[in-house]
């Protein structure tokens, strides 16, 4: 099993089902050192896409899975790692257990653009099911979009 660290969209809980069925929920963690941000707006979607930059001053809130390798193939299909849209790498993340090694997806994409109002809504309501802390939420809210 490989542990993955969902954020953005990817934090609904009902959603990891469907796309990792086989994969249980094994709590959630800080990605310490990064920041969530957005890319890719001139792939020609409504709006640029979730990513993560490294950033020391900030953190991302994550979901950890235990992800089988037919899950980890299908979700790696679905988030584009076969097409290069994004690629995985492995981080640390800070939980109340410790910091186990998990990988996630960055988009092979120039960091910048705007995503649309509702793909913004969408992460917003993927981190309130996750259980995100309420400030984590407003700094979603308040992102600006196309």
């Amino acid at each position: 099993m490989t542990l993955y660290a969902a954020y953005g969209s990817n934090l609904d809980p009902r959603q990891m089902l469907l796309r990792a069925p086989h994969s249980p929920h094994r709590g959630t963690g800080w990605l310490r050192g990064w920041r969530l941000t957005f890319g890719g707006e001139e792939i020609g979607w409504e709006g640029a896409v979730a990513t993560l930059a490294e950033d020391e001053l900030h953190s991302v809130f994550v979901s950890i899975y235990d992800l089988t390798p037919a899950d980890e193939s299908a979700l790696d299909e679905w988030e584009g790692v076969t097409t290069d849209l994004y690629r995985k790498i492995r981080v640390r993340v800070e939980t109340l257990d410790g910091s186990p090694l998990c990988y996630v997806y960055v988009l092979n994409s120039f960091e910048g653009g705007l995503p649309s109002q509702r793909y913004l809504d969408i992460m917003v309501n993927a981190a309130q099911e996750a259980g995100a802390p309420e400030d984590y939420i407003s700094s979603l809210i308040n992102r600006p979009t196309r």
